[in-house]
């Protein structure tokens, strides 16, 4: 199955999210909906996602690592509360603690997907834009990850930026990621693209290829967009720290043909 909607051009008129394409809370369904909430707003144009100092940890007793995150995916599934069945388990033994809708808002099978965003992050923080396998069934878990920027790669004037396959618990993928140096500008806006087709993904930055695998998961997948904060780490020489934020001005998507 995937959802009906063919084409996404989301450009955030307005002051809110489609609740029919985005579903502003990360993994809800390993934690809750309230205690996943993601900190965003829209105006001029924007979506503003951030990680204030108040924000609770996400999974605090499961997560192996001090978490903070807001992220908002175009899909949602997970099993029966008590059950194993939710997408991206972390680790061994997780069980559903809230139920949550099903969604199917932006599910392409195929196609190109672009992000244009800018990022603050510092040592201690990251920005990511990645698609996910919905997980209705284990074996459709792969992840394509778009772009992932750690601020602890970001330096003079070169950006890391994770890009690639992430296999999971797909037997037909092959985990295939790594960082490839760009002499680009997190906090500035840039376009981050994925031309995914049958046994191929093209990544590119700004229409440049900057990586392509031969491999591609065949099935439909969800968009996730969010910014991480990780107390535990060091931020850097003194002072305060910033807010980590993600600001997006477009997401698109359209399929071949």
């Amino acid at each position: 199955m995937s959802g009906t909607r063919a084409h996404l051009d989301e450009r955030f008129d307005g002051t809110t999210l489609d609740p029919g394409v985005w579903f502003p809370y990360y993994l809800p369904h390993w934690s809750s909906r309230v205690a996943s909430a993601a900190t965003w707003w829209v105006r001029d144009g924007e979506l503003r996602l951030s990680v204030p100092a108040e924000q609770p940890l996400w999974c605090p007793d499961v997560h192996p690592e001090p978490m903070r995150v807001s992220c908002v995916q175009t899909g949602s599934f997970a099993g029966a509360v008590g059950s194993t069945v939710g997408q991206m388990p972390f680790r061994d033994g997780l069980r559903v603690r809230e139920t949550q809708p099903t969604l199917w808002g932006y599910t392409p099978h195929f196609g190109r997907i672009e992000v244009r965003m800018r990022g603050t992050v510092t040592e201690r923080s990251m920005v990511a834009f990645w698609m996910s396998g919905i997980e209705d069934r284990p074996e459709r878990s792969g992840e394509l990850c778009v772009a992932e920027v750690f601020g602890a790669g970001v330096r003079g004037g070169v950006t890391e930026v994770g890009i690639g396959v992430h296999r999971f618990r797909d037997p037909a993928l092959t985990e295939e990621f790594g960082t490839v140096p760009l002499p680009i500008d997190v906090s500035d806006f840039h376009t981050y693209g994925v031309d995914w087709r049958p046994g191929a993904v093209t990544f590119t930055v700004d229409g440049d290829q900057v990586r392509r695998v031969g491999q591609a998961p065949d099935y439909p997948m969800q968009l996730m967009i969010g910014v991480f904060d990780f107390p535990g780490r060091a931020a850097g020489e003194g002072g305060p720290v910033p807010v980590p934020e993600l600001v997006v001005s477009h997401v698109r998507g359209r399929p071949f043909g």
